[in-house]
């Protein structure tokens, strides 16, 4: 069975040494999460997620869910006690506002958090994560009766949340949706139509289920401008907060999924159901789109998740598995062969991965921190700032990390051979699992689309343009010294990015087929910079924390020779994004429809 271990020492060195949390300590919540109470919450995480959760990761797989003649949903044995231990340990309200009964802690650690879940669990990790987005966009454009209503319960993970967008006709146009909602005369309104691929819509682990659903109200304009969104209990709240009447929401069906089998993945049909309207009317997408930018950097955790579990499996497995002699003469004498680790094509193969995953967990721990700073600062210029790095970031993490996450899978899949294809190994469950982040939330072309078509110009290109100018001062910083073999390819790819931004100003505001053809190789040159960026500031981390002399010399040295791995094998491939990008659109729309 596969096995996780949840990488705290490699994150407590990001929040301490690479991003020092501590500096931060006038945001609110932050003075609380001192580097002892941080390691201790963090290690109590990730006893949770490696002696609960991920048990149950493949016995969740073989099982899946069950729907029930009555409509309801069971979930895998085992899910509903550990998520009840996830509930009960606090970890729902982990950096959500006291007030509602949250713990009020930095939204960096249950980033944190949400990596160790879903990668010892994935399937179950996404019960309580689309609760926190559900608590997230209530939090913005809920009014005072429905927070009051509805967080706590969810704080306190005793209710868990869903968003409903998608219908059978119509996917990522949701201009086109049919749900409706008709005005009730008290307030509410009816709500009626069919969602598809609604994740967690019906379980049997919380007591009520809080779906957020877009819809739109009759007579409103066509198109997005009139959508509005709603909240839609599974059970109706009564005036003293208690449970009443069940609503006219149900699961008519699971879907039959290619991964994540533990969750229950549901076509929810709304028959008159009474909902409230979240936020203003004809606006839902933009109160929506708080849940979905939170979801798509869950998303994005995800795509690491299963890179960092596959890719723990791999090396355990490529440690073990005797196979051949080193090229250069055996390694184990005494062994018939040696491992296959000692194979360079193996060592690759391991380090790109690695190499991934600790870049990407950079990225993913600095952009929950610019979070932070956007919702806590008290300082205007400060939250813009770090508004600009959440909106130009959130397209290139979901994209990029869920891209190479899935493709690290299958690389670390084939480190077993044959047996990676076979099923009681548990590989294959991890490509199975890491498939699905690639889709939902915005399939990951249309990320790059939002990322070029969007982000790029945004206020006048102020937010591409603050990215360029933080990563060339730093390699003016540090161009000399022991930092020169990161700096030096990291110049490098920002030029190269430059470059590509450049060329689409010219080249795609007359041809935005231009812009189309060429936005997934941008996303993915910028979330090579980005991590090489990343691998900048570790590796200058690590040089420091040598220097210091406090016995991390040997894990500093692999981190380093991890880093460089990244700056000479994948950095390079920045050169190859700017050809594709500048070779524009017109090959690509030559051909005609008729033959394809």
């Amino acid at each position: 069975m596969p096995v996780y271990k949840a990488p705290v020492e490699d994150v407590m060195f990001l929040l301490n040494d690479v991003f020092q949390l501590e500096r931060h300590n006038n945001l609110p919540g932050f003075a609380d999460a001192t580097p002892d109470v941080v390691e201790a919450i963090l290690s109590e995480g990730a006893r949770l997620c490696e002696e609960v959760f991920a048990p149950l990761n493949r016995t969740g797989d073989l099982e899946g869910c069950t729907r029930n003649p009555d409509g309801s949903v069971t979930t895998p044995k085992g899910f509903r006690e550990a998520y009840e231990a996830y509930a009960a340990g606090g970890w729902m309200g982990l950096s959500m506002p006291e007030e509602y009964g949250g713990q009020g802690l930095p939204s960096t650690l249950n980033t944190v958090m949400q990596e160790f879940v879903s990668s010892a669990n994935l399937s179950l990790g996404m019960y309580p994560g689309l609760t926190q987005g559900a608590i997230a966009a209530l939090l913005v454009h809920g009014t005072e009766q429905q927070k009051k209503t509805y967080l706590p319960k969810m704080v306190e993970g005793a209710w868990t949340g869903t968003m409903n967008l998608t219908e059978p006709h119509c996917g990522t146009d949701l201009g086109l949706l049919k749900t409706k909602a008709v005005p009730n005369g008290d307030g509410s309104y009816a709500i009626s139509g069919t969602k598809i691929f609604i994740s967690a819509g019906e379980h049997d682990m919380a007591e009520n289920i809080v779906h957020l659903v877009l819809a739109r109200i009759e007579g409103a304009p066509a198109g997005t401008k009139g959508i509005s969104l709603f909240v839609v209990p599974k059970f109706l709240v009564d005036k003293d907060g208690s449970l009443g009447s069940r609503n006219g929401v149900s699961c008519g069906s699971l879907e039959h999924k290619m991964g994540i089998h533990g969750n229950a993945t549901c076509v929810m049909n709304y028959d008159g159901a009474v909902g409230w309207l979240v936020g203003q009317e004809n606006r839902g997408l933009n109160a929506m789109f708080v849940m979905m930018n939170e979801a798509r950097l869950a998303v994005g955790v995800q795509g690491l998740s299963q890179s960092e579990a596959a890719y723990q499996n791999a090396v355990a497995y490529a440690k073990e598995r005797l196979q051949g002699r080193s090229l250069d003469g055996p390694k184990f004498p005494d062994k018939p062969a040696d491992p296959i680790i000692v194979h360079p094509d193996v060592r690759r193969t391991l380090l790109s991965i690695k190499s991934f995953n600790e870049a990407g967990r950079a990225l993913l721990v600095w952009t929950a921190l610019k979070s932070d700073i956007a919702h806590r600062s008290a300082d205007e210029a400060e939250r813009q700032s770090a508004d600009d790095h959440m909106g130009l970031l959130t397209p290139v993490v979901k994209g990029v990390l869920t891209d190479l996450g899935f493709e690290n899978t299958v690389k670390a899949q084939q480190m077993f051979g044959g047996h990676g294809y076979i099923e009681e190994w548990g590989m294959s469950q991890f490509v199975r699992d890491a498939r699905i982040p690639m889709i939902y939330e915005g399939a990951n072309g249309i990320q790059a689309m939002d990322l070029v078509g969007r982000k790029l110009g945004k206020d006048g290109g102020r937010a591409i343009m603050s990215f360029f100018n933080e990563v060339g001062a730093f390699c003016q910083e540090n161009s000399d010294g022991n930092l020169k073999g990161f700096v030096t390819p990291l110049q490098q790819g920002l030029e190269h990015l430059q470059q590509a931004t450049m060329w689409f100003m010219q080249n795609a505001m007359a041809k935005p087929d231009n812009a189309g053809a060429g936005a997934t190789d941008y996303m993915h040159l910028f979330g090579t910079v980005a991590m090489g960026y990343m691998w900048a500031r570790i590796a200058k981390a690590a040089h420091a924390k040598k220097a210091h002399g406090d016995g991390a010399a040997e894990r500093m040295d692999a981190k380093l020779l991890t880093g460089r791995f990244f700056m000479e094998r994948m950095m390079p491939e920045t050169g190859l994004r700017l050809a594709r990008i500048t070779s524009g659109a017109d090959v690509t729309m030559a051909m005609s429809v008729e033959a394809f």
